[in-house]
Order: C-alpha cells, then sequence, then structure tokens
C-alpha cells in the first residue's frame, strides 16, 4: 500500500528542518531538507506499520488546503510513504540455501548442538554490517 500524508516542515535556527505531521501525533527532524523528507517518510513507515500491527484504524490524510504551519515561515508537503518497500526490506518469509562446508566442521558444530541456520543467519548480518 502506499499513502500520502501532509506535514509542515520547519527551518531551525542551526539550520535543520523539523518535521509535524498533521493527522499523527508525529514529529521528526533531518540535517537537510532532503533529509528530512527522508525521514518523514520514514518515521510516517513506522508509525502506519504499528498502527497496522495494533489492528488500529489509519486516519483519513487531511486535506493539503487545510493544514497550516504554525509558524508563518513554514511550509507544507506531502510525504510519500511506500508501505511496499518497508515489507519488501523486512519480509520474514524464510528462504531455505543448500551449503557446503567441510566434514570437519560438520562435526564439531553437531557436536556442539549448531543450530545451523541460526548460525549462518547471525554470521550473514554480521558480513552486511561491515
Amino acid at each position: 500500500m502506499k499513502y500520502i500524508y501532509p506535514a509542515c516542515f520547519y527551518l531551525e535556527e542551526d539550520g535543520r528542518y523539523s518535521v509535524v505531521f498533521a493527522d499523527f501525533e508525529l514529529a521528526t527532524f533531518g540535517d537537510t531538507l532532503a533529509d528530512a523528507m527522508f525521514m518523514a517518510a520514514d518515521a510516517a513507515t513506522g508509525r502506519i506499520f504499528s498502527l497496522l500491527e495494533d489492528g488500529e484504524p489509519l486516519p483519513a490524510p487531511s486535506a493539503l488546503k487545510k493544514v497550516k504551519p504554525e509558524d508563518p515561515s513554514g511550509f507544507v508537503s506531502l510525504v510519500f510513504i511506500d508501505m511496499d518497500d518497508l515489507k519488501a526490506t523486512h519480509e520474514e518469509k524464510v528462504v531455505k540455501k543448500t551449503l557446503t562446508i567441510p566434514s570437519w566442521l560438520n562435526k564439531a558444530a553437531e557436536k556442539k548442538k549448531i543450530n545451523f541456520s541460526a548460525a549462518l543467519k547471525d554470521a550473514l548480518i554480521d558480513k552486511i554490517a561491515q
């Protein structure tokens, strides 16, 4: 699913941008305007995910013309939220893989009752994080 919600963007004295959503109790910020736009989408995605997981209804997006920034120097922009992107990067569907390891390593791991799937998953996560 894809959603669009309005948010108010404010340039702060330190040059960063704060973002406040009109339809959620949600605020975030970014070091630049581009970063603030990204962080706004990321924060809204998390909020929508939480609401959906809890079985709560999503608020209807406010009409863009009805959202007014509290500070006259702020501006309103629509924020695009792509829940399909979140699903693709956080999907927990398991995939079967076949691997080849030396016989001595297999015996040593079985002797220690190592869970091969868990060990491989942990090793892959560590490798990706490098």
